[in-house]
C-alpha cells in the first residue's frame, strides 16, 4: 500500500516525525533481531543435544528388552514439570527445570527383581522426551517472533522509510514550486503598478 499525503506544511511535518520515528527504532530492531538470531541457534544446538540424550535414554531403556512386557507402567506417574519462565529481547518463554516423579505407592516386593532399575529408565526417557520438548516449543517461539522481527525490520528499512524520504522530497519539492511561483507573481504585479504609475 502506498503512502498517502498531501502536499502541504502539516503533511510534511507528520513525515518527519514518522521519518524520525522509524529511523530511532532501526538500531533496536536491528539489536533485537541479532539476539533472537543467536538464541534460535542456541536452542537448536540444545535440541540437538537433547534428541541425542533421548536417543540414549530410549537405547538403553530397549536393551532390557523383552523385560518389558512384564512391567507395570503405572509404577511410573509424573507428579510435576518444574519450568521458570524468562523474557529475552522482549520475548517470553518458559525455560525446563526438572520433573518430579510421583512416589511408589506400594513396594516391590512381588515385582521382577529388575523393576527398580526399569523405573529409573523409564523416568530417564519421560524427563528427555519432557526436556526435548520444552525446548522445541521454547526454540518455534523465539524463530516466530526472529521471523517477525526480521519482517518489521525490512518493511521499515526497505520500503516505510524510503517512502517516508521521497515524499518529504516531493512535498518540499512542491512547497518550493509553490512558493518561487508566488514570488515570480509579486514581482509581476510589482512591475505592472510601477509600469501603470505616471
Amino acid at each position: 500500500m502506498a503512502l498517502k499525503f498531501q502536499f502541504n506544511k502539516v503533511s510534511l511535518q507528520q513525515l518527519i516525525k514518522g521519518l524520525k520515528i522509524r529511523q530511532a527504532a532501526l538500531p533496536t530492531l536491528r539489536a533485537k533481531e541479532a539476539a533472537l538470531r543467536l538464541e534460535v541457534k542456541r536452542l537448536q544446538n540444545l535440541c540437538l543435544d537433547a534428541e541425542r540424550h533421548l536417543q540414549e535414554a530410549r537405547q538403553k531403556a530397549a536393551s532390557a528388552g523383552d523385560l518389558w512386557a512384564e512391567f507395570d507402567p503405572n509404577l511410573v506417574r509424573i507428579a510435576s514439570v518444574d519450568t521458570g519462565s524468562g523474557k529475552l529481547a522482549g520475548v517470553p518463554f518458559r525455560s525446563f527445570h526438572s520433573v518430579t516423579f510421583q512416589p511408589l505407592s506400594g513396594t516391590l516386593l512381588d515385582a521382577p527383581l529388575w523393576t527398580a532399575q526399569g523405573i529409573l529408565l523409564l523416568q530417564n526417557v519421560m524427563e528427555a522426551r519432557i526436556r526435548l520438548h520444552m525446548l522445541e516449543v521454547q526454540t518455534s517461539v523465539f524463530e516466530f517472533e526472529r521471523k517477525r522481527t526480521t519482517q518489521k525490520l525490512n518493511l521499515f528499512e526497505k520500503v516505510q522509510i524510503p517512502e517516508h524520504e521521497d515524499a518529504i522530497r516531493r512535498i518540499k519539492r512542491f512547497l518550493e514550486d509553490e512558493q518561487n511561483l508566488a514570488m515570480a507573481a509579486m514581482k509581476m504585479l510589482k512591475k505592472k503598478k510601477e509600469s501603470a504609475l505616471p
